[in-house]
């Protein structure tokens, strides 16, 4: 039986398309973990913005942010270049990188008590978020991989995609998640890597289930 000494927290740091998302679905889903993709949180803004920017000022978001539901994050529009492009702005945004932050915290350490902790993805979780998490994975695959992955991904939503494009798409957000000011991309001393490029979604939670299965169970 599993014996829960305390609330579990997950933090999983990963470039686009390498798989984390999905791991960290499955893996919420099996501990019953609160989930969070926090990349989808500057895109879920960006889309406000869009659609609201006579709206959009500070109080607005808080209040946005505040009541913003976890549901909502899995719209596919989400998806599209010109949040995404909007999004990587709006990650540059200092107030807004707060106003982020804080609700990041919350779901990592004030999870409802339905779950047994909180799982959360993206890219400074391992050291901004969550720097005590009692997991941390740095999830990973090739360049090549990930494209093919995000092709896939996005010919789901428009035809006129190209796999170049998207191959170029992914190294200009690698170069600016990696050197990015503000909370770059990086593997911490204290995260396992997992190399995700030629392992099946299954093989990845297996390998990944076992190293918390470890810790979490006498």
């Amino acid at each position: 039986m599993m014996t829960k000494k305390k609330f579990i927290k997950v933090a999983i740091d990963s470039p686009a398309a390498a798989g984390a998302g999905t791991l960290a679905k499955n893996i919420s889903k099996h501990y019953k973990l609160l989930y969070l993709d926090t990349g989808k949180i500057y895109r879920m803004i960006a889309l406000i913005k869009i659609n609201q920017k006579k709206n959009f000022n500070k109080k607005f978001l808080e209040k946005k942010i505040k009541n913003l539901n976890l549901k909502s994050l899995q719209n596919k529009k989400l998806l599209t270049d010109e949040v995404g492009a909007e999004a990587s702005l709006i990650a540059k945004d200092r107030n807004i990188r707060k106003l982020v932050h804080s609700f990041q915290i919350n779901c990592a350490y004030r999870a409802p008590k339905r779950f047994n902790g909180s799982c959360l993805d993206g890219r400074d979780i391992t050291y901004k978020i969550i720097p005590d998490a009692d997991f941390k994975f740095f999830v990973t695959a090739s360049l090549k991989v990930r494209a093919k992955r995000r092709f896939n991904e996005l010919k789901k939503l428009k035809n006129n995609i190209s796999y170049s494009e998207v191959l170029k798409s992914i190294k200009k957000r690698d170069k600016s998640d990696y050197n990015r000011r503000i909370s770059p991309l990086k593997k911490t001393e204290d995260s396992i890597l997992i190399n995700t490029s030629n392992l099946s979604k299954r093989s990845c939670f297996l390998k990944i289930k076992k190293i918390i299965d470890k810790k979490i169970y006498n």
